[in-house]
This record gives structure tokens, sequence and C-alpha cells, in this order.
């Protein structure tokens, strides 16, 4: 094939579609030229890469129908109005539509966090288990209380909003593999269980609880909902 004239008799064309693909409104008769120049210059695409592959000019007809592949298609253009639907109205409805999974995982988390911790609170020798006694007082009189009061609150709300950020991300995502999402959920379940122990079995619960509870809700529902999606998806896939 000569590629001379196969350009010469068609570039015509393609600077037609160029022109074509850069206007941002087309009258309905140009958008028929658009997408019959842009079903032919696909087929001059085909035939110059079977028959006389020249990597510039290939690289620029793909170039063209990437571009009026866009154009005929249609791209969303970014939006405040999209972000706010997407907070208002798609990400509750996945939520929504996934509720079973993550009300069961949040009710078996909770359920199990409650019976560790008051089986801990009761049981000093399981205390003993895993933590010596100045380990226990060291999380009863300064660790516990002292994690809250290390930083300054605005630094304090950032570090748990990123770290519930992270954390639900993880879940998500093992969760598609069913297994790893219930490894975390125990690592967490076993951390909350063995502190709220300690500080139930100690006189604390109401140190315990009134400072846990404002950011652990937020991060155990981050959690349950994120490791209730990711099951979600992963058992689609079985």
């Amino acid at each position: 094939m000569d590629l001379d004239a196969y350009v010469c008799e068609h570039a015509g064309q393609w600077r037609r579609l160029e022109h074509l693909t850069r206007k941002r409104r087309l009258a309905p008769p140009e958008v028929d030229e658009l997408i019959s120049l842009y079903q032919r210059t696909g087929t001059h695409l085909s035939v110059i890469r079977s028959r006389s592959p020249d990597p510039a000019l290939v690289a620029r007809l793909s170039r063209i129908v990437l571009a009026a592949r866009g154009a005929i298609t249609g791209g969303s253009a970014f939006s405040w109005r999209s972000v706010g639907r997407f907070f208002t109205a798609t990400f509750p409805l996945a939520v929504l539509q996934a509720w079973r999974w993550w009300a069961a995982v949040g009710v078996a988390f909770t359920g199990l966090a409650s019976l560790m911790m008051y089986y801990v609170a009761a049981h000093p020798d399981v205390q003993a288990a895993f933590l010596s006694d100045a380990d226990i007082k060291q999380i009863v009189d300064l660790d516990f209380a002292g994690y809250y009061a290390a930083n300054q609150a605005q630094n304090f709300a950032l570090q748990v909003w990123t770290n519930n950020a992270y954390l639900a991300g993880k879940c998500l995502a093992a969760g598609v593999l069913i297994l790893p999402v219930i490894y975390l959920l125990a690592q967490n379940l076993f951390n909350l269980g063995l502190v709220g122990g300690v500080m139930i079995g100690n006189g604390r619960s109401a140190e315990f609880f009134g400072l846990i509870a404002p950011h652990g809700m937020l991060e155990l529902t981050a959690v349950f909902v994120a490791s209730g999606v990711g099951l979600r998806i992963g058992w689609a896939w079985i």
C-alpha cells in the first residue's frame, strides 16, 4: 500500500474529525458527521496497522479516534453537585443495600466484645495471663486516659479520622477475600475486650465508656460497614 497516497486521500477527513471533536456543541448534522468520520477513521487505523504500521501515524490516528470516542460517548465533567449527590444519595443507598451484611458484623462483634469484656473483668486470672500487674496498673492509671490527653483536640480528631479511614479501607479490601477481614475483626475485638475488661474489672467502667464511646462508635461503625460491604462483594464472587 502506498502510505503517502493513503494519507493524502484521507487526511482531510481526519482533520475534520479533529475539528468536530474539539467543538463544545454540535448541530444534529455535525453529530451524524462526527459518528460517520469516527467509524471511517477507525477503519483507516486498522488498515494502516495491518498493512503499513507507521508508528507516528498510528499514534496520531489512535489519539484522534480516542478523542472522537470520548466526544461521542460523552464524559462527565467535575461537578460539586455530583459530589453532593454521592454523599446524599449514592453512598447512603450502597450502605442501605448491604445493611444485612454490616448489621450482622456489628451485632456479632458487639456481642462477642461485650462477653469478652465482662468475662475478663470477672476473672483476674485471665487478665494476669495476658498482662503483668505493672502493665494493668499502667493501663488503668495512665495509658488509657493519657491516650486521649496526649494531643490537642484538633490533632486527636485528625488522628482518629485518619485511622478510621485507614482501618475501613483495610476491612473493605480484606472483606473481598473473606478470611483476612475475619482476622482483622478478631484482632480488634480481642484488643477492645481485653482493655475494656481490665478497665471494668478495676472499677474504671465509667471512665472507659466515657472516653471510648464518642470516637469508638464512629470507628466501629466505619469498620462494620466496610467489612460488611467487603464480605458482600467477596461472597458474590464465590
